[in-house]
This record gives C-alpha cells, sequence and structure tokens, in this order.
C-alpha cells in the first residue's frame, strides 16, 4: 500500500472513532440529565413533605388554641368592658388561619401526588436509559394496573411464565439397564 492510502484509512478510522466517542458522551449525557431529573424531582418532594409537616403541626397547634380555655387565658391580660367580644373576634382569627392552612395542606396533597407521579415516571425514564431500553419516557404517567399490563405485552413470550396445567414435562429417554 502506498502512504496516501495508509493516510485515508487512519483518518477514517480516527474519524469513527470521534463519531462513536461523541455518541457515548451523548448518551451518558442523556443518563445523567435523567438522573439529575430524578435527584431533583426527589428533593422537591422532600421539600414538599417538610413544608406539609410544619403545616400540620401549625394546624394541630391552631386546634389547641380553638379551645375555649386557651381561647379565654390568650386574653386574661387584655382588658375589656366587652371579653366575649374579643373571644368571638380571637375565635374567627384562629378559624380564618385554620381555613388557610387547611387550604395550603390540600394544595401541597395535589403537588405532592403530582411529584410523585412525575418522579415514577422519571425513574422509568431514567431506567431505560440506563439499561439502554428505549429513550422516550411515557409522556403522563400510568397507574399500577396500566403499567403491569403493559410490561406484559412488551415482555417476549418465552420469559413469561406459563400456566401449571399447560407446561409439558419434557422426557428422557428411557435407558435400559444391564444386570
Amino acid at each position: 500500500m502506498n502512504c496516501a492510502c495508509m493516510k485515508k484509512l487512519i483518518l477514517a478510522a480516527l474519524l469513527l472513532l470521534v463519531c462513536f466517542g461523541e455518541a457515548a458522551s451523548v448518551r451518558a449525557q442523556e443518563t445523567s440529565s435523567a438522573q439529575q431529573s430524578v435527584e431533583a424531582l426527589r428533593s422537591q418532594l422532600r421539600d414538599i413533605e417538610a413544608k406539609q409537616g410544619e403545616l400540620e403541626a401549625r394546624m394541630r397547634q391552631v386546634d389547641e388554641d380553638l379551645r375555649p380555655e386557651n381561647i379565654e387565658k390568650s386574653l386574661a391580660l387584655t382588658g375589656s368592658t366587652r371579653p366575649e367580644e374579643l373571644r368571638a373576634q380571637r375565635r374567627q382569627q384562629l378559624e380564618k388561619e385554620k381555613a388557610s392552612l387547611q387550604a395550603q395542606l390540600d394544595q401541597l396533597a395535589t403537588s405532592r401526588t403530582r411529584t410523585q407521579a412525575a418522579l415514577a415516571a422519571a425513574e422509568t425514564a431514567s431506567y431505560q436509559q440506563s439499561a439502554g431500553g428505549a429513550t422516550n419516557a411515557p409522556s403522563q404517567p400510568q397507574t399500577n394496573a396500566a403499567a403491569a399490563a403493559s410490561s406484559q405485552q412488551n415482555t417476549p413470550r418465552s420469559v413469561q411464565p406459563q400456566p401449571r396445567k399447560n407446561r409439558k414435562r419434557a422426557r428422557r429417554p428411557r435407558v435400559k439397564r444391564r444386570s
């Protein structure tokens, strides 16, 4: 071979190596971005749970403050000619706060459900990418029954266990013993 052919062959080999290297780095970046997405969603879920815990603790405190004897204790040092109005005003204030806390808790519960669904979808996508499977994750999370049904449909028939009554037992050929 002449020198020009050798140079072209080496150049082609280097070009292929560069292309495969870039493809591998893109794949690694996709996997790491999916893992980063999973970690971000987990962090968001932890934040939601922490906020929910704080709100529940405050709700318990407001419930305790709403007891009639505690309302009277909170207003004990306040002098007034109309203590009934002050107690009613304090009760209304606490009930408004309780309603606001309940609305926030309901909103957090909805947010938590959505985040859990998004986390499940992101974990599935991350697993599929790391396993070399399909790179497209479902756009909407599936329910457990739907996910199980679709995973059984996608599983090759040979991998799924057959019902016991339909299995045929492989028979070994009989060997005559010599005595």
